[in-house]
């Protein structure tokens, strides 16, 4: 059967599939649609919190920075994965204790202040906005390569998706779907990798095929650097990033997945508090089966791309090729005019650009695979981006119809009321999300990279003294959350946007990149939250009591 019948067969089936929960689940009050009824398995909670985690940039995006960037990439692995321990031993069991719905909630509350919570607010519309352009423009890729539609009507047909389950079912309607979303794409994630180590090294498990040596007797990693080597790429397991910048990327990674709301929010949806530890422990386990198979990816598509292309005669590419050069995320540039392909670190020399975004959806193409391999990993990427989509529209929609209505402008707005305005929010969100997958900022890691960092910078330090500091106070928290989302802002505007002067790599801050900067700022916003707090007069008895009573088991 022809490829073009598989993926229709395999998007629709898994397509029908979520909306089918979705109208099995639908929300009937705002407690079901904020936090699923507070009643979730840890285990479903579990799968579902690793889907909502697991985003285009964990499925499409992070295999592919590490393929390119070979050891520099490992660093979102190193993050990405530490921030979920952090989140499980110092914030899941914590705030699920203290009963909120939403993050926003849990500081305006806690630090007795709406101005908080405004702030708050902001922070969380931000952070989402920036996280959801990154799923977007996965949704993007996704369609205008496999359903050979343009990018726009790809997008729209992922709002559309997205709308209706978010919408309809909310928390409890997402929850559900989320759970059949990381079934989809670990299989879709697995199947060509355990297909390809067997191809290449024999051996059925990524973990250890990559570790292992080819039909030649070569190890597939000394193979890859030779290959770098030839090319004058550093070599594969060599970095070139500084111990300073790396450290401070993996530490924005780590702490701003601790901050994230959409991730926090998963928290509030489980019977008890031993239940939200359990459910981290869950998810980590499942979170654990993507991101130590996605080095293996990395390898495998590097060697196949590398060993596919070079100096080899343009006519002669395969059809995956062409396929990629129609989306503009693959081209090439006969700079000799010889006719072959110069693939090379050299600038003037190189004549292929291979955006970071392709290399895992292209890798069963690369490695000829049967078409049915290739249909399901379309359906499990659609999966990863839509399933976080919809995590962080629910983030959107509560912040507007909880957070800024419910608790400040329409204090007596009933429940059906707030459910309407929540339902508008995310309609509304859907749309902005659509916009930022027609013009996507970046690469989609990247640009989610700047959301941890903008989670990092405003939300963890909050949050953290929140739980273990009954001193800290609202003058505090806010001061420290203005300073560190602001800074976290400016850089990534001016170093990422060309905002403000621009400015290259040269001109960073102590050499810091952009996805790293969130560690400078969090730091700046601990300072300045406890600067101010020791200046000012203290919480009163109540809060300080309430701080102790969350950490007591």
């Amino acid at each position: 059967m022809e490829l073009q019948y598989w993926i229709w067969i395999a998007v629709g089936l898994s397509f029908s599939l979520y909306i089918g929960i979705a109208i099995w689940s639908r929300a009937g009050s705002t407690k079901e649609f904020y936090v699923a009824g507070g009643g979730v398995h840890p285990i479903a909670n579990g799968m579902a919190t690793a889907a909502d985690w697991m985003s285009a940039a964990s499925f499409i995006s992070m295999a592919g920075i590490i393929s390119l960037g070979g050891y520099d990439g490992s660093v979102y692995l190193m993050g990405w994965t530490g921030g979920y321990v952090l989140l499980a031993l110092l914030l899941a069991p914590y705030l699920r204790k203290f009963g909120k719905f939403t993050v926003p909630d849990f500081i305006g509350d806690r630090y007795y202040s709406n101005t908080a919570r405004s702030v708050a607010v902001f922070c969380a519309l931000i952070i989402s906005f920036t996280y959801i352009a990154g799923q977007m423009r996965g949704v993007g890729v996704v369609f205008s390569r496999y359903l050979e539609v343009d990018i726009v009507t790809g997008v729209l047909i992922g709002m559309g998706i997205v709308l209706f389950y978010a919408v309809l079912g909310g928390m409890k309607g997402i929850t559900y779907t989320q759970v059949a979303q990381y079934c989809v794409l670990i299989f879709a994630f697995m199947v060509p990798a355990i297909y390809i180590s067997f191809l290449l090294t024999g051996n059925v498990i990524p973990q250890l095929g990559f570790g292992s040596s080819g039909a030649d007797g070569v190890y597939l990693l000394d193979k890859l650097d030779g290959l770098h080597r030839e090319l004058g790429f550093h070599e594969y397991t060599s970095g070139s990033k500084s111990m300073l910048d790396v450290f401070c990327i993996t530490m924005a990674l780590m702490v701003g997945t601790a901050g994230l709301p959409h991730v926090i929010v998963r928290f509030f949806t489980v019977k008890k508090v031993s239940d939200a530890r359990k459910s981290a422990g869950w998810a980590l386990l499942f979170i654990a089966v993507l991101y130590t198979t996605a080095p293996a990816i990395a390898v495998f598509s590097r060697t196949n791309l590398i060993e596919t292309v070079k100096n080899q005669p343009y006519e002669e590419m395969p059809e995956w090729f062409d396929k990629w050069e129609t989306t503009g995320l693959l081209s090439f540039t006969d700079k000799n005019e010889d006719g072959l392909i110069q693939y090379t670190a050299d600038t003037k020399t190189n004549e292929l650009t291979v955006d970071a975004d392709i290399m895992v959806l292209a890798n069963p193409e690369i490695a000829q695979l049967p078409n049915w391999v290739i249909a399901l990993l379309a359906a499990g990427a659609l999966a990863a981006a839509l399933s976080t989509a919809a995590g962080l529209l629910l983030v959107i929609s509560s912040a507007v119809s909880h957070d800024l209505l419910k608790k400040m402008l329409m204090p007596k707005i009933s429940e059906r009321g707030e459910l309407i305005a929540a339902r508008i929010a995310a309609t509304g969100a859907v749309c902005l999300a659509g916009y930022f997958g027609i013009n996507p900022p970046g690469f989609v890691a990247a640009t989610v990279a700047l959301a941890f960092g903008l989670a990092a910078s405003s939300f963890f330090p909050a949050i953290i003294l929140g739980i273990f500091s009954s001193r800290t106070n609202k003058e505090g928290a806010v001061s420290g959350m203005i300073v560190g989302v602001s800074l976290m802002l400016f850089y990534m505007l001016k170093f990422k946007f060309d905002w403000f002067g621009g400015g290259t790599k040269a001109d960073w801050w102590f050499g810091i990149s952009p996805e790293g900067f969130g560690s400078i700022a969090m730091i700046a916003n601990f300072a300045v939250t406890l600067l101010v707090s020791q200046q000012t007069a203290s919480p009163s008895k109540y809060i300080q009591e309430l701080v102790v009573n969350i950490r007591k088991p």
